[in-house]
């Protein structure tokens, strides 16, 4: 896949990756490459598909700053990642730290970078108040002290305040009841309408995917690389009546005739 890169910002760009764990034997990824963009004054909500174990995960983890590639290149806002430029990441499981309260939880990533606690209290309520936690700030971030909904808004209030810029999401609502995650995906898309940020979103859920994506791109196995980019074209303030919209339906159909499309190829 070709991507264009316009004057436009870059905030992620994954140049030439790729992965083998036997010494170039085999290559699980091969030769990936992927640009994302900043739209001012909106953010980018990109989300990947693919099947499981074709890596998915992996790009986030490149981005996070947790493992480099065998491979290529990996910049956020045109720097390599490096341990002084991670990017927060929100995984499907719990990964607050159940001994600190939901208020010193979302304020770790400033207490890293040395603000003081009054300021990064201040700022850590702001966001607590935006994900429906006010009241729970003194709450040990612990399940069943906080249901599992409640743990995942934590882990979005603690990565945005961290860096507002980027938001790197591994299925992170795949472990909550149906009523959970959809109200999971109206707070997200109510935090990307509010604060712009780019988004980089895994899930295998499609519907999911296209009600909260403004790209998706498509990942093909064996070895791994992007074959398929999908616009959707909706409006970018979303609510459940756009499931209902025609055209939701048709692009909910045509990614899931791209995703049959890519499952087959070798």
């Amino acid at each position: 896949m070709q991507f264009q890169d316009t004057d436009r910002q870059n905030i992620v760009e994954l140049n030439g990756i790729s992965q083998s764990y036997d010494g170039g034997k085999n290559w699980i990824i091969q030769d990936l490459s992927l640009l994302i963009e900043d739209k001012p004054g909106q953010g980018q909500f990109v989300v990947v598909l693919g099947m499981s174990g074709c890596g998915k995960s992996t790009l986030l983890r490149y981005i996070a700053g947790l493992q480099a590639p065998t491979e290529g290149k990996v910049l956020v806002n045109g720097k390599e990642v490096s341990p002084e430029n991670r990017v927060s990441m929100v995984f499907q499981q719990y990964s607050s730290l159940p001994w600190m309260s939901v208020l010193d939880n979302v304020g770790m990533g400033l207490r890293f970078k040395g603000v003081a606690k009054s300021e990064r209290d201040d700022r850590a309520m702001e966001l607590i108040r935006k994900v429906g936690l006010e009241g729970h700030e003194k709450k040990h971030a612990i399940y069943p002290s906080l249901s599992g909904g409640q743990l995942q808004r934590v882990a979005i209030a603690r990565s945005l305040l961290a860096n507002p810029e980027i938001l790197l999401m591994d299925e992170p609502f795949g472990a909550l009841d149906i009523k959970t995650r959809l109200s999971m995906q109206d707070l997200l898309l109510d935090i990307w309408s509010e604060y712009h940020p780019t988004i980089m979103f895994v899930t295998h859920d499609i519907p999911e995917a296209v009600y909260m994506a403004d790209d998706i791109y498509i990942m093909k196995s064996a070895p791994s690389r992007f074959v398929e980019h999908i616009d959707i074209d909706l409006p970018n303030q979303r609510d459940r009546l756009t499931k209902r919209m025609p055209h939701y339906t048709e692009l909910v159909h045509l990614v899931e005739d791209k995703m049959m499309s890519v499952s087959e190829m070798g």
